[in-house]
């Protein structure tokens, strides 16, 4: 497949992820790694490909996320370009990795580009409240649908230009870079997925969990137990505190009501206290 085509494909999925979870869906759930990252493998006739990296690019992103004035790596044009990479390349384990460190970098640069169309936008609320005011919520939400893919176009050209122009450019340059550099490269794309997993540790991390953290890495390097394996056991213990935590608040419900209705039973309904106090 050329670079042209492999460019026009992916702006056109980025358009329609883009497009389908904010015009109908409105959540962020198939703007996702694990989504998109799949779907651009599938069209660019590498799904493999696509599947690993959209486990790996998950797991990095996962963490990340829009808090305050922050301005978050944006997943969904990182994975695709990164994705994109990988499979133009020729795939394989170094192509996959490269891409993976590609990921973040990528999606830090468009990150600032969807902010900029953001305040495009916010300077429309004028406009939105006297559209409001009209009470047609169909002619409010075509013409929502239109600003967002007239906003939205832009951006998706981006993504396909840099695959299309990029990834050529992109694999001279590295192929032009001593062997310490790609070891350096590939070094750090493994190291990617650590990372995503240690942002996202730091917001639950907690002393009550803090034991599973180190029964899940004995279990992964010392057992050399899998992955699914893992998770299993980890969905067990899980769902047995829930279970005990279900039962022990049961419990106390259920001797509360008792406690009250002894309290009640206590106390004479006519005494000669109440009659005379």
């Amino acid at each position: 497949m050329s670079a042209s085509m492999a460019g026009l494909l992916c702006a056109l999925v980025y358009f329609l992820i883009y497009m389908v979870d904010n015009a109908f869906m409105s959540w962020d759930c198939i703007t996702r790694p694990i989504v998109a990252a799949p779907l651009t493998g599938l069209l660019l006739g590498d799904p493999v490909t696509g599947v690993i990296m959209g486990a790996s690019l998950e797991a990095i992103f996962m963490g990340i996320s829009a808090i305050g004035g922050a301005i978050p790596s944006d997943a969904l044009s990182g994975s695709i370009v990164a994705v994109a990479y990988a499979i133009l390349t020729g795939g394989g384990s170094g192509a996959i990795e490269s891409g993976l460190t590609l990921a973040m970098a990528i999606g830090t640069v468009m990150g600032a580009v969807n902010s900029l169309v953001r305040v495009l936008r916010g300077s429309l609320a004028p406009f939105y409240e006297r559209l409001a005011l009209e009470c047609k919520p169909k002619k409010f939400y075509l013409i929502n649908v239109a600003i967002l893919a007239a906003t939205s176009l832009p951006v998706a050209a981006i993504v396909g230009l840099g695959v299309a122009v990029g990834v050529e450019s992109l694999q001279a340059a590295l192929d032009a870079c001593p062997a310490w550099v790609m070891t350096g490269i590939a070094a750090a794309g493994s190291m990617m997925t650590a990372v995503g997993f240690g942002i996202l540790l730091s917001m639950v991390w907690s002393p009550n969990i803090a034991i599973f953290f180190f029964v899940g890495f004995v279990l992964a390097k010392s057992l050399e137990l899998p992955s699914i394996a893992i998770a299993v056991i980890g969905a067990a213990i899980a769902l047995f505190y829930f279970f005990i935590e279900k039962d022990v608040i049961e419990a106390k419900r259920d001797t509360a009501a008792f406690g009250l209705q002894a309290s009640q039973a206590a106390v004479p309904a006519n005494s000669d206290e109440d009659f005379f106090a």
